[in-house]
């Protein structure tokens, strides 16, 4: 069977196999060769992650061992515990704490699977505020770019701490002429050009661990190497 590599996270994964998202894209650049799995769950943070997280991944020995597995938590975390969406909501400390159990389980269950965190991206807060997802009697932004800034900068220190790679998008994206319309639909969640951005991204930390199409043994023979005049050798070995 394909190797798979799963995408775990939040909205932003659980929307990107959408036209133009970056999972779709990714199990696009990696057909014939790969099976990228979602495991997308929209608004979670990482203490929910962390309770569904055997639920949906199969435990040793259910299975082969994926190649990698992204890990794209942060945006939920952030919202502000005095907002809106306080109930998404987990302290920084503790964030932390849940990405080291969530890479600690996954190497334990898997010790050769590559490991990719991905950072929460910026924030848009003007965005945020036209385009709330609950009642909003407070008027304020639930998110802010400053507190998605924190979270981002314990993910990248969490990869560094567990020698893993990292995709810093808060940083990324804010290179961007016009980032906040560029790359955001709605303050948050990512358009083309951010969807593009996280792909590209997440192809380039991959190729660094030794996992890119050049490496990857082809599913079952290609068209091209199929002897018109004998169709069936091809399918003898």
């Amino acid at each position: 069977m394909r190797p798979k590599i799963y995408i775990f996270g939040d909205s932003i994964t659980q929307e990107s196999f959408a036209d133009g998202g970056w999972g779709a894209s990714l199990a696009h650049h990696f057909s014939r060769a790969v099976d990228v799995v979602l495991r997308g769950y929209s608004g979670y943070n990482t203490r929910w992650a962390l309770k569904v997280l055997d639920k949906v991944f199969p435990v040793a020995g259910g299975g082969d061992a994926p190649l990698a597995i992204t890990v794209f938590f942060g945006a939920n975390d952030a919202c502000l515990p005095d907002r809106c969406s306080a109930f998404q909501h987990v302290p920084l400390h503790e964030y932390r704490q849940n990405l080291h159990s969530i890479i600690s389980i996954f190497k334990k269950r898997w010790p050769e699977t590559q490991i990719l965190l991905i950072s929460p991206p910026p924030i848009d807060e003007d965005a945020r505020l036209k385009f709330p997802y609950v009642e909003n009697p407070m008027g304020m932004p639930e998110r802010t770019n400053e507190a998605a800034g924190a979270y981002a900068e314990a993910c990248v220190s969490v990869a560094a701490e567990c020698g893993i790679p990292v995709v810093d998008l808060w940083t990324k994206m804010q290179r961007f002429p016009d980032w906040e319309k560029a790359c955001l639909s709605d303050g948050l969640h990512l358009t083309q050009t951010g969807n593009k951005i996280v792909f590209e991204e997440v192809i380039m930390k991959l190729r660094d661990v030794g996992l890119s199409l050049e490496s990857l043994p082809v599913d079952q023979p290609l068209i091209g190497d199929i002897d018109p005049s004998n169709p069936l050798k091809s399918f003898e070995n």
